[in-house]
């Protein structure tokens, strides 16, 4: 999506409907220093705006987000394009919802780790304290398992997030 290109494009709409940008402000609920940054493309009109403008147009909403009037036959394929294109610029990329969701049940397993922690350390003393040195390595065996059942916990609880 070029942001420079729709602005450009809703000045012109704006302009064939002989309108002020303060008049188009008017009548969709917005003020002319707004319109002015959308037809600058320094920001986006969002979906409910996006909506306004095209009905105020009696133009699609694809046809804004492409910048341009297309015919009927183009219309499936740049609508196509434009869904993909605005889902692969949104506020959050998958990456970065993928983080934030590990980071938050990290913190809200924060007890669990504490536990775990404990339970460890246990290990790893027990065998020290009542001499049976043989059991010492249970302590890494029990870590490594345990670690693989809390990444699976965590990644099912990521991909519930991500994709419900």
């Amino acid at each position: 999506m070029d942001q420079v290109k729709i602005g450009k494009f809703i000045a012109e709409l704006r302009r064939r409907a002989g309108l002020t940008q303060e008049a188009l402000g008017e009548k969709i609920g917005v003020t002319n220093k707004t319109i002015s940054r959308w037809e600058n493309g320094d920001y986006m009109p969002n979906i409910e705006m996006l909506q306004l403008l095209a009905e105020e147009f009696s133009i699609s909403i694809s046809e804004i987000l492409a910048g341009e009037k297309f015919s009927d036959e183009e219309s499936r394929h740049k609508a196509d394009e434009n869904a993909i294109a605005t889902t692969s610029t949104s506020a959050f990329s998958l990456k970065e919802r993928k983080t934030f969701f590990k980071k938050k049940w990290r913190r809200e397993h924060f007890s669990l780790f504490a536990v775990l922690a404990l339970i460890l350390i246990a290990a790893v003393v027990f065998p020290l304290v009542f001499h049976k040195p043989w059991l010492l390595g249970i302590a890494p065996l029990v870590a490594l398992v345990e670690y693989g059942f809390q990444n699976n916990r965590m990644m099912v609880y990521i991909e519930k997030c991500l994709y419900k």
